[in-house]
C-alpha cells in the first residue's frame, strides 16, 4: 500500500534557472544534486521538513530519452500557514502571482515559475 507521495518529477527547460526560482524565490533547500556526467543531471529540492520533494529534471533530455514521457508540468498544490506573507514575499521578489481568492476551503493564490508554469498554494488552517 502506497504511504506517501515521495518525489515530484518537474521537467525544465533550464535547470539553472529553476534551482534559483525554487531556492531564492519560494525558499526551498537542495536536498540532493547528481550529475551522472553523460549529461544527465537531476535536482532535488523541498521545503524544509517536507516528506515531498521537486526534481528538476533536463526537459529535452528526458524528451529524448522517453519519448512516450507526459512531459507537462504537474498541477501542485502547497500549503502555508501565512498565505498573505507568502503572498508578499513573492510579490516582493517578482514572482508573478495571482489575486487571493477565497475559497471554502480557504485563502488561495497562484504563482508562476520563469517558465510559466503555474502552482497554487493555499493556506493550511
Amino acid at each position: 500500500m502506497i504511504s506517501k507521495v515521495g518525489q515530484i518529477m518537474l521537467y525544465v527547460n533550464n535547470q539553472d534557472k529553476a534551482l534559483e526560482f525554487w531556492t531564492e524565490k519560494v525558499g526551498f533547500s537542495v536536498i540532493s544534486e547528481e550529475n551522472n556526467g553523460q549529461g544527465m543531471r537531476w535536482i532535488e529540492v523541498a521545503p524544509k521538513g517536507a516528506d515531498t520533494s521537486i526534481i528538476l529534471q533536463n526537459k529535452e533530455l528526458i524528451a529524448k530519452m522517453e519519448p512516450e514521457l507526459n512531459l507537462g508540468t504537474p498541477s501542485l498544490m502547497f500549503f502555508t500557514e501565512n498565505l498573505d506573507q507568502l503572498y508578499s514575499d513573492l510579490s516582493n521578489k517578482n514572482v508573478t502571482v495571482g489575486e487571493i481568492v477565497n475559497m471554502p476551503t480557504g485563502k488561495v493564490f497562484n504563482f508562476a515559475d520563469h517558465e510559466e508554469n503555474y502552482f497554487a498554494v493555499m493556506e493550511e488552517k
